[in-house]
């Protein structure tokens, strides 16, 4: 029974990050915007010779299908969706985590910055293929 069970907990899993693996391909429909932050914790019964720092993150993803990204509209469209999205990732981490750095602007600022890199190849790639 125990081994019957090992193999469905491993099926389980592989699954699930098969899963994962899928989910992460990348589309022109949607894009990821990860908010980051470090935050400084203590562990129980550790040494004063140094307390960790983690680097913690709130991934969401921005619905960008159906936009004309060749067009100044559709362009315009995505960059808002994604700066919106940063700055709700990068609250909800200042709210779980108040002590951690960079700001909630700073944050927001890079995680848009991040993505729109992906935009910005993804709209270029769309003029191209527009002929615009």
């Amino acid at each position: 029974m125990k081994m019957l069970s090992r193999v469905a907990v491993g099926a389980l899993v592989s699954g699930l990050v098969a899963g994962i693996a899928v989910a992460q391909t990348p589309s022109m429909d949607e894009i990821t915007v990860q908010g980051t932050r470090l935050v400084t914790t203590k562990a129980a019964g550790r040494s004063s010779s140094g307390v960790p720092i983690d680097n913690v993150s709130i991934s969401y993803g921005v619905v960008i299908a159906g936009l004309d990204l060749a067009s100044q509209a559709g362009f315009s469209e995505a960059e808002r969706r994604v700066k919106d999205v940063a700055t709700t990732a990068c609250k909800e981490l200042a709210k779980r985590y108040p002590d951690g750095t960079p700001s909630e602007a700073e944050c927001a600022k890079a995680a848009a910055e991040k993505a729109m890199l992906v935009v910005n190849g993804w709209a270029a790639r769309a003029s191209k293929a527009s002929g615009k």
